[in-house]
């Protein structure tokens, strides 16, 4: 029983990040404001991130495990950038 509800999880969590990404790629290409598309952003690098790990657990390879480890990292500096940069207008001080 749970050998197949694995089995029926990894077909469709692809396929629901899937979705997930187009709507946020929606928001990201018509968001009317800047912090609509930072979390656009900030909400694909996620779910990029766990399409990697689901991924890695269909294929049992650890690599995808620190791949997502480096794309979630990446993607926490660079949304707190992005942040910094509208709240004040640069990045560096």
């Amino acid at each position: 029983m749970s050998a197949s509800l694995l089995g029926i999880a990894l077909v469709a969590a692809p396929i629901m990040l899937a979705v997930a990404m187009g709507c946020a790629a929606a928001r990201l290409i018509i968001g009317p404001r800047a912090q609509d598309r930072v979390l656009a952003l900030d909400t694909m690098y996620v779910d990029a991130m766990l399409l990697i790990l689901v991924f890695g657990i269909r294929d049992g390879s650890a690599l995808y495990f620190e791949v997502a480890v480096v794309i979630a990292m990446l993607g926490f500096v660079s949304t707190a950038a992005l942040a910094k940069f509208l709240l004040r207008g640069e990045v560096i001080e």
